[in-house]
This record gives C-alpha cells, sequence and structure tokens, in this order.
C-alpha cells in the first residue's frame, strides 16, 4: 500500500512526527488515536447490524470467539478479544440468561469456568456471520488486492511491535 507522499493522511503523519519532537501532539494526527477511532466506527456501523437481534458488540465477540474455539473460559475471552474482565463478564451473564452460551465449571481446575455455545447460540452466530462478511467486503471494497495484502502484512507488523511493547513493559504476564 504504497501511499502518495503528498496524500493528506501522509503528510499529516509526518507532520505530527516532524511536530512531535517539539513535544506537541495533535490528537487527530496521532496514530493510535486514529487506529481506534477506525476500529470503534468499524465496530459500531456492523454492531447496528445485528443490535435487532438483541446482541451487543460484546455480545458477539464473546460468541464468535466460542464458535472459533469451541470452548474457554472467560479469562481466555479476555486475553484473546482485547476485552476487559468486567466487560466479557457482563456478555457471559447476558448470554447465559438468554440461552446463547452454556457456563460450567472446569473439570481441571474449579476456580476456572467454561464456556460454549448452545443450539441456540450457534444458530444467532450463523445469522450473524453473512451480516458481518459482508459488512467486512463492503468495508474492504475500495482497496486493490495489493493494497489488502499490504493492509495485512502493515496489521500484523504493529501486532507484533505491540505485542513485544506489552511484553517488555509487562514482563510477568
Amino acid at each position: 500500500m504504497q501511499s502518495d507522499p503528498r496524500s493528506p493522511h501522509a503528510m499529516s503523519l509526518a507532520k505530527s512526527r516532524a511536530t512531535a519532537g517539539s513535544g506537541r501532539l495533535i490528537l487527530r494526527d496521532f496514530l493510535p488515536y486514529r487506529i481506534a477511532v477506525l476500529a470503534r466506527g468499524i465496530s459500531g456501523s456492523l454492531g447496528k447490524k445485528y443490535r435487532d437481534l438483541g446482541i451487543t458488540i460484546p455480545e458477539w465477540r464473546l460468541i464468535a470467539h466460542l464458535a472459533e474455539v469451541g470452548a474457554c473460559s472467560s479469562g481466555e475471552i479476555c486475553a484473546r478479544t482485547a476485552m476487559d474482565k468486567a466487560k466479557v463478564n457482563r456478555a457471559v451473564i447476558r448470554l447465559v440468561a438468554a440461552g446463547y452460551v452454556l457456563a460450567g465449571i472446569s473439570p481441571h481446575d474449579r476456580r476456572v469456568n467454561v464456556l460454549k455455545l448452545t443450539a441456540k447460540g450457534q444458530k444467532i452466530y450463523e445469522r450473524i456471520v453473512p451480516m458481518a462478511l459482508d459488512h467486512e467486503s463492503s468495508l474492504l471494497a475500495p482497496l486493490s488486492q495489493a493494497e489488502l495484502k499490504e493492509l495485512a502484512r502493515i496489521i500484523s507488523k504493529l501486532q507484533s511491535r505491540v505485542d513485544s511493547m506489552s511484553t517488555a513493559t509487562n514482563p510477568a504476564e
């Protein structure tokens, strides 16, 4: 995804790098902020599509994760989805009450819960997946195949960097 150095985005990133040395930060040009706003916008617009099904964004993430892995603990969901414990616990409570998720106790460690989708949970997952994939397709439509590859490469590279920075600052985790 070779960007035109004269494009507004390339120039604003360059400007923000130049002003970083002066101790100033322009929030709209700050990459972590821009990524957070983008992610929130993407999740929010997708969330509107399945809101009529009575599912929130955290609940959808939990359902999608359980559909992918089969069964796991709420702690594993926190770690894999980057959601905080309180948000995951609220989603679990609502999904169990709605009959979408079964919550049990691990036979290996009675302190750990084990979550898995019910048949009803699997059905709601199967209803939302086409919406999610269609939303992703629509979002990515303006990008060429080369840009999609480059975007995936850059996201992976940034994720690796974030992971290594996180490990460096939290070695006990």
